[in-house]
């Protein structure tokens, strides 16, 4: 079931057409980010089986220090105490930091975009405005021009 689940969670991440360059990287990201703490996990209990003080023996506590790593919160509750545990930290950790500031980075994209077309189709709507006014003034200056110009013949002939 599981697999399924993250098969069509890439899925949607990923597979829309016409998603920007970033929100795609952002979705990769995530979907690494998921990945790397699952594994990270495993592989931290697997580093610190048997060694003296692991507090990382159980894959529930190991996936929890898994998210407060990649989040960068470390409440210290959980910490690897082998190399190859810290190893498996630090690569989380960074995998982490890269993606929230991609999910970030593709955010602030999003919403700079979005002021960036509303301020677009209000230029181009006054200048639609302007060119409609500018229109109709010259129809009515050319009527008075007419009107002007007919009241000074001679209606007689």
């Amino acid at each position: 079931m599981l697999p399924g689940f993250l098969t069509r969670a890439v899925e949607l991440l990923l597979g829309r057409e016409g998603r920007s360059l970033h929100l795609k990287a952002a979705g990769t990201a995530t979907a690494v980010l998921g990945v790397v703490m699952l594994a990270g996990s495993w592989a931290v209990v697997a580093a610190e089986q048997g060694a003296r003080g692991a507090n990382l023996t159980t894959y529930p506590k190991a996936l929890w220090w898994s998210i407060e790593t990649a989040t960068t919160v470390g409440y210290g509750d959980f910490y690897p105490v082998t190399l190859w545990g810290r190893v498996v930290g630090s690569v989380v950790m960074v995998v982490g930091i890269t993606t929230y500031g991609l999910v970030t980075a593709a955010l602030a994209t999003w919403f700079v975009g979005r002021e960036q077309r509303r301020r677009h189709q209000l230029t181009r709507g006054a200048a639609e405005l302007g060119e409609a006014t500018v229109r109709v003034l010259h129809e009515r200056f050319d009527r008075l021009e007419r009107l002007v110009a007919g009241k000074g013949e001679n209606p007689g002939g």
